[in-house]
């Protein structure tokens, strides 16, 4: 692994394989135990802040929302030492109100994935953390103010559908799920919110609406055309929300807890752990497990 670090990590989804205005860039081409991260990271400064960025789906859009390595995304952030990560991705409403080119920055979730890699652990070591709460409060904050500065149209919390994907839903599912009060529908988030968690990082997200899905009987459904007519349009402002999330961001990480996620959450004894397994966890278990 590179010996560069960065305190601030930023994940990009559809329509954003690269952050403008990040000064002194420099690409990181890094390995881990889990494999290859999405793309290579990209390292450098925002107002003087070191930040690492990395495009989830790769820098062209080659991988499906199954097939990114979400495990190998968050290790190789935490080995440069990110502390917190704010994510930019593309998703569907599922309210009336919340309408195309708005941003929403949830505080829940609900999962409908079945065939990824979603936990650091197993492989003899055990441990549960909490995710009631999935997503850090103080960067959600940073992120709502953020657009609000930026003159978006911003929507303060809201419950997250993460779906498996790469097919958009049925209209019978889109149907359900509004039944069961979601506000919004994507691929990718939920997968990092707990890699995340478990990584002690604190993590939020900046959804950026293209689409009705397919539930609106008004709307077209959701075709790759529109989404990337939006996705052009939220772009612009994304890389400026996330610009000014950056600068606002504390240089000391307050009483949110992400960073304690751990504390309690292992079950297996230190001793009890093979020792493959705590050498591939030291950048997580390390401040728990010699």
């Amino acid at each position: 692994m590179s010996a560069a670090r960065a305190s601030i990590g930023i994940l990009g989804g559809s329509g954003l394989y690269a952050l403008a205005g990040l000064d002194d860039p420099r690409e990181l081409s890094l390995s881990t135990p889990f494999g290859a991260p999405s793309a290579p990271l990209v390292a450098g400064t925002i107002a003087g802040r070191p930040v690492a960025f990395l495009a989830r789906h790769g820098r062209e859009h080659r991988l499906i929302p199954s097939e990114i390595n979400y495990r190998a995304n968050l290790y190789a952030l935490k080995v440069l030492g990110v502390e917190r990560i704010f994510s930019a991705s593309a998703v569907g409403s599922m309210r009336e109100d919340v309408h195309p080119r708005d941003v929403v920055v949830p505080d829940q979730f609900i999962d409908r994935t079945h065939s990824r890699a979603s936990t650091f652990f197993g492989d003899g070591v055990a441990a549960h953390v909490s995710l009631a709460d999935p997503f850090c409060p103080e960067l959600r904050g940073l992120l709502v103010e953020g657009t609000r500065h930026e003159g978006g149209s911003v929507h303060d919390s809201g419950t997250y559908l993460c779906m498996e994907g790469p097919a958009f839903s049925t209209r019978a599912e889109s149907r359900l799920y509004r039944s069961w009060g979601v506000d919004v529908i994507g691929m990718t988030n939920l997968t990092e919110a707990k890699l995340a968690r478990e990584a002690e990082i604190c993590y939020a997200t900046l959804a950026l609406v293209t689409d009705y899905d397919c539930w609106h009987e008004e709307e077209e459904d959701v075709s790759v055309e529109t989404l990337l007519s939006n996705l052009r349009a939220n772009a612009a402002l994304a890389a400026r929300v996330l610009r000014a999330a950056v600068v606002a961001t504390a240089a000391q990480r307050g009483a949110c807890g992400c960073g304690r996620a751990l504390q309690g959450a292992l079950i297996t004894p230190a001793d009890q752990i093979p020792p493959e397994t705590k050498r591939r966890l030291r950048p997580i278990l390390g401040r728990y497990v010699e």
